[in-house]
């Protein structure tokens, strides 16, 4: 099995799998970026060559990692393929969620295999991704020929993985999204709502990351819906109507996004079993009035 790898973009991703899979073993034979100054730290932490244009890390390599932006990648995929500077047998590779190994088709027709490898990981920066890529959990989706590559790959990474169908991606990134990107968005509504009950901005940030420490934990030891906790759990109705009539008169903008959130825990905490399908549609009444009243509001 071929271990030369060839890398078109060098931000975060493209960095951070240069630098893990030359640790592992792999061969980086070649990087390029279309801003020169980006390759300079893979370049210097492993030693690899700078090329001056995509083809050239092409056809350097058996392997080859698209890792610029996401939009970028057809862009690249047309320029390399009008210039016939895949190989066959030769394997393609984006790390993009979002992403399908169809943006590989101009390259399927040159007898290449494409491959989206994607980690259920956040990067950022590189060094924090040259950390958290290895261990990390990924899917597979493209082109069955290249299954033994990319499971190679994840192997080296101690990781695992599965696959996924095509027209599946947007659901799974959608998915990830929500983990990923939507946290950092429940994390400051909580810290809102404790700066508008006086806490500083600095002082809440500090003060909820043990919380959310302790709740990861609780999800990896007893998964969801065990984990959950807190008054919709416990069927306290008085404490949550506490809230809503507090963030009516200060932090009324937080209202529906706390709402909302209550009204989907209800339905967990059901599957948990604290509380009974009457208190759900209890609470769920209450939290879908409020929604409701914001709206009207607005």
């Amino acid at each position: 099995m071929s271990k030369k790898v060839g890398i078109i973009g060098a931000g975060v991703v493209g960095t951070a799998i240069g630098v893990v899979l030359h640790d592992k073993g792999y061969e980086i034979t070649g990087v390029h970026d279309k801003k020169s100054e980006s390759t300079k730290t893979l370049v210097d932490r492993i030693g690899c060559t700078t090329y001056a244009s995509p083809q050239e890390v092409s056809r350097s390599t058996d392997i080859l990692f698209i890792t610029t932006n996401d939009s970028a990648i057809p862009d690249v995929v047309d320029e390399l393929a009008q210039s016939r500077a895949f190989d066959y047998g030769q394997v393609l590779i984006h790390m993009s969620g979002a992403q399908t190994s169809a943006i590989f088709d101009k390259a399927r027709a040159l007898g290449a295999w494409g491959l989206s490898l994607h980690p259920l990981q956040s990067f950022a920066s590189p060094d924090m991704a040259i950390e958290n890529i290895p261990g990390s959990i990924f899917s597979i989706e493209g082109d069955q020929e290249a299954y033994e590559i990319a499971i190679d790959i994840v192997e080296r990474l101690k990781g695992e993985y599965f696959f996924i169908e095509q027209e599946a991606k947007p659901l799974y990134h959608a998915g990830a999204c929500v983990v990923s990107n939507y946290l950092v968005t429940l994390v400051n509504l909580g810290i809102k709502l404790l700066q508008v009950s006086g806490v500083s901005r600095e002082l809440a940030g500090r003060s909820l990351l043990p919380l959310i420490k302790g709740t990861i934990k609780n999800i990896e030891r007893a998964g969801i819906p065990d984990a959950l906790t807190g008054p919709i759990a416990r069927g306290d109705i008085s404490t949550v109507l506490k809230h809503l009539d507090r963030m009516e008169v200060k932090g009324a903008d937080l209202l529906p996004l706390y709402s909302c959130l209550g009204y989907y825990t209800a339905e967990i905490a059901r599957e948990k079993g604290t509380i009974d399908d009457e208190q759900r549609q209890d609470f769920q009444q209450i939290l879908g009035r409020a929604m409701l009243k914001q709206d009207m509001i607005k």
